[in-house]
């Protein structure tokens, strides 16, 4: 299937080019080290290191890493898209869905904060799924990530329990997007 670049107000998203996967990793550790109530790298190292090395996620079938780009070419967010549950990588159920995309690792810089790139990265994944005919999108997120999470009910996604599982001691919540 061919690439599909969608924009918004001088934004793009876009699949990762390999020379960005560094600087993705490390927006992903600042966004999620800096989040409260969230473990910290000293708690959870393994957690970091993936955050850090988010390109390799790439290396698995059906996995993408989509990256939302300024007008001037500044990385201002990414999430790891995942067309086929069984790369999904969570704990819990999740993997074992079928007829399903997901995505996971949803960050956005900072500086970019409150210009809808959390939502164009999430509406990019709900338009992957939806191409290829998938008939849910699963998602999961924890307490301290109250601002997706309003976001991502406000888009739809509901609630489901049966995702939900434990990350060491930190319970993660999981959610659904049925496609029509």
């Amino acid at each position: 299937m061919a690439e599909k670049n969608i924009t918004r107000k001088e934004c793009i998203v876009r699949n990762a080019k390999p020379e960005e996967f560094e600087a993705i990793g490390k927006l992903m550790v600042q966004v999620y080290s800096q989040l409260e109530g969230f473990p910290k790298q000293d708690e959870q190292p393994a957690y970091y290191t993936m955050l850090a090395n988010i390109g390799e996620l790439t290396r698995k079938p059906e996995t993408e890493l989509l990256v939302a780009v300024s007008a001037d070419n500044k990385i201002e967010g990414g999430v790891v898209y995942f067309s086929n549950m069984q790369y999904y990588g969570s704990g819990g159920t999740a993997t074992k869905e079928i007829n399903a995309a997901g995505f996971r690792l949803l960050a956005v810089d900072e500086s970019a904060r409150g210009k809808g790139i959390g939502k164009l990265l999430t509406n990019e994944c709900i338009r992957k799924a939806k191409a290829k005919n998938l008939s849910q999108v699963i998602i999961h997120s924890t307490k301290a990530m109250q601002t997706a999470w309003k976001m991502y009910e406000g888009m739809g996604f509901k609630r489901s329990e049966d995702l939900d599982f434990l990350q060491g001691e930190l319970p993660v919540f999981g959610f659904r997007l049925l496609l029509d």
